[in-house]
């Protein structure tokens, strides 16, 4: 077993922001047209056109409580109304994250820690060792006129708050997503687990046959994709199983861990060859820092998506789908989807989900460079690289 990461060290320090900017620019276009090379190429031998990806993180958003923008604040992620919310729009899937209950039942929820208030005091419990029942009794209840345990969240400066949205959802498991989100839907299920822990493979076994025997039992023709950041689970369900495919997680060098095969996009290509995985999802600020990996993912067939901020930029989503990116993970769902049917022609709906869901890595219609083109990405490849 692989070494998993006790904490995050930060990255080594580059030059200043306007410097690599500068330096960067002609260099990443010189990426851009040679990954439209690749797709072009890949299109005349018969490899096919799929549609660009939106997939809703968490839903319609994650909720971010401290987030100067309020558009992130509304509403509570990972919940069935969340996911429904997503389906008013043009998303191809819905991502969130699914962990196990102590007594073997697969729920949907982000955090490692559930926290909430007894008698003045806080009170954290991990989401594993709960039973199914202790963590459906936090936060809003489906039963009408029963309140559940106040339902706190730790913000990443430490302060502990009340989770409190504008629309709010009870918790819900695995199979109530199946049952309860609209059809049309796919499901980009993330396979959440806790970064400062060792995980043995009976361990993870034990995991990931609970969440198939859900997904087996209810996805019917729903498109599924399974992702991690945890190398031995990606590796683990794709050898468990071949009829969803597993995309492998990284923040491709934005932050630093003792797993080396989470440290680069360069290792992320060698462990999905390595163990038959057919994609990766990147954090989006690592394939503006390293375009040069753009077209060496697509030349290994991989499927290639991104998650993080820069996807609620209209201007940045459309910049990846020229660099040959397959689809974007994002937050601000409405206005996302909105900017790319201007920006993007989007063949007839429903080709992406069937090309995302069985691996294959097909990339959008990419227009040839004009030099208003040029000029745009001229100015916009300097706020993306700081």
């Amino acid at each position: 077993m692989a070494q998993i990461k006790a904490a995050p060290a930060p990255a080594p320090p580059g030059p200043p922001a306007g410097a690599a900017a500068a330096t960067a620019a002609p260099a990443i276009l010189a990426e851009v047209d040679a990954a439209a090379g690749v797709r072009r190429g890949a299109a005349a031998a018969g490899g096919g056109v799929g549609r660009f990806a939106v997939i809703g993180h968490r839903g319609k958003g994650m909720n971010a409580l401290a987030a100067p923008d309020r558009r992130l604040q509304g509403g509570k992620g990972d919940s069935l109304r969340s996911f429904n919310e997503a389906a008013r729009f043009p998303v191809d899937y819905v991502e969130f994250d699914v962990q196990v209950t102590r007594d073997g039942c697969p729920i949907i929820f982000h955090d490692n820690f559930i926290f909430t208030e007894e008698d003045g005091k806080i009170l954290d419990k991990r989401v594993t060792d709960l039973q199914l029942e202790d963590f459906l009794q936090y936060g809003p209840q489906n039963e009408q006129g029963k309140g559940g345990k106040p339902l706190l969240r730790k913000m990443k400066d430490g302060r502990i708050v009340n989770w409190n949205v504008q629309s709010d959802d009870p918790l819900c498991t695995l199979q109530e997503a199946f049952e309860k989100v609209n059809p049309r839907l796919g499901f980009n299920v993330e396979l959440k687990f806790d970064d400062n822990l060792e995980y043995q493979e009976e361990e993870l076994t034990r995991i990931l046959q609970a969440i198939l025997k859900v997904v087996f039992d209810q996805a019917k023709d729903r498109p599924i994709i399974f992702s991690s950041f945890q190398p031995d689970a990606a590796q683990l369900m794709r050898k468990l199983q071949s009829t969803y495919p597993v995309y492998f997680l990284t923040n491709g060098g934005t932050e630093i861990y003792t797993d080396v095969r989470r440290n680069s996009l360069e290792e992320a290509i060698k462990l999905c060859l390595a163990s038959g995985m057919q994609g990766i999802v990147s954090e989006a600020r690592a394939i503006f820092r390293h375009p040069a990996a753009v077209p060496k993912i697509k030349e290994a067939n991989l499927a290639l998506l991104t998650y993080g901020t820069l996807n609620n930029v209209p201007e940045a989503v459309y910049m990846q789908h020229l660099m040959g990116v397959n689809g974007v993970i994002v937050d601000l769902v409405q206005e996302i989807t909105e900017a790319v049917s201007e920006l993007i022609a989007v063949p007839e709906p429903g080709t992406n989900a069937e090309n995302l869901s069985f691996g294959a890595a097909k990339d959008a219609a990419t227009p040839n460079f004009s030099q208003r083109e040029i000029s745009f990405l001229l100015r916009l490849i300097p706020e993306l690289v700081r």
